[in-house]
Formats: structure tokens, sequence, C-alpha cells
């Protein structure tokens, strides 16, 4: 698998990465969902650099002009709640994608450490030689991600897997990067060196989709 990891050179991004993960900063949702939109922007225009292109003629109304544009579908699945502010800002770049939402949460059994990943809603269009775009804002375990990807499964065979994420741990990316196929690319905006005893991402930023959306209760 090829690792993007972009926080290995300095950028502005820094700064978004700095404010999500801030305890006080993150008190403003609004400006928390506006930084991991961002983020998603840089990812996905970094991203934008290695997929296939074709050279196209713009008709302008004083002549034509050939420029190379992007050369297949694109098909943009996010992971529900967190990954809503992510997949907007990788749909702010890549507006005409087709979109898919996957439902995916950790189920604790008897409130113990250990969890399984529960699916209970997709909506997907066809993949089939298309540009699969997964965006998860926290690659803590893997788990998520692989999950997500097995239940897209059914709807057919992309011609490229790319994999986007705010924060991971080393962990996580370890794990993903054992089962997706080597050509599969990984782009993220920075890794963290380790998970806590419930397989939250130490230092990261806590949760994600409760700091963008607000605590939920657990059943």
């Amino acid at each position: 698998m090829h690792i993007h990891n972009l926080s290995q050179q300095n950028s502005i991004l820094n700064t978004f990465i700095s404010e999500i993960r801030d305890s006080t900063i993150q008190k403003d949702r609004m400006r928390f969902r506006r930084n991991i939109e961002r983020i998603g922007e840089i990812l996905g225009y970094e991203m934008s650099k290695v997929l296939p292109y074709k050279l196209s003629e713009i008709k302008t109304p004083l002549g034509t002009s050939k420029t190379h544009l992007i050369a297949d579908d694109i098909v943009l699945c996010s992971i529900l709640r967190a990954g809503i502010p992510l997949h907007n800002g990788l749909l702010n770049y890549f507006d005409t994608a087709e979109n898919a939402f996957i439902s995916a949460y950790r189920h604790h059994k008897e409130n113990s450490d250990g969890f399984e990943i529960i699916v209970e809603y997709l909506a997907c269009p066809n993949l089939e030689n298309k540009i699969l775009i997964l965006a998860d804002p926290m690659l803590a375990t893997g788990k998520s991600m692989i999950t997500t990807f097995e239940a897209l499964k059914p709807f057919g065979k992309p011609k490229e897997i790319h994999l986007v994420s705010t924060i991971g741990a080393q962990d996580g990316v370890d794990y993903v990067e054992k089962y997706f196929d080597v050509d599969t690319h990984l782009w993220i905006a920075t890794i963290d060196e380790t998970l806590n005893d419930k397989g939250y991402i130490v230092p990261g930023l806590g949760d994600a989709g409760d700091l963008a959306f607000g605590d939920k209760l657990q059943h």
C-alpha cells in the first residue's frame, strides 16, 4: 500500500491539525467541522495529483483550450456520522463524484473494552471500474475501514482504491496495509504512535463524531 503521510512535510495543514486537537478550540463545533473539511480539501488536492487523466478540449467564447482532466468516474464513500465533514471537504474538490454512505459503529459487548463493527445502513452506486475514495476521519484500529470495504464488495470492483483519514494510529495503518492490495493509496494528515486500551488514538483528539455533532447516547 502506498502511504502518503502529509505531516512529514510542514504546511498550513499543521494549523488545522493542531486546532482539531486543541481541547479549547474543540468547543467550537462549527470550527471543528470546518477544520476537518479543510483537511479533506488538502488531502483531496494531494490525491488528485496521482489520479488518471486524459487530454480534453474545452471550447471558450474565443476558441479552444486543451487541458488534462480526470479520466475516470469517482465514488466518494464516507462512514457516518463522523465522516460527514471530511466527506464535504473532499466533495468540494471532486464535486462531480457519485456518493455512498455507510453507518458503521463500535458495539461493545457487555460494556467490555473489546468491540465489533456493526453496519446498519448502506447506500452505494455501482463501483465497477471506478475510483473509490473511502473516507473515515479516524483510522484507529482499522476495523471500520475494512468492514466498510467488505460491505461495498457486492457493488463492483473499483479500478483504484484511495483511503482518506485525518488522524491515524500506527497500529491501524499497519492493519489496513496488510489487508488492502499493494496498489491501494492511503492519504492521511498525520499518524500517532499508539492506541489506548479502548482502541482510541493517543494523543488523537477524542471522538470526532461527538466533537462535530454533539454527544450521543449509548445503547
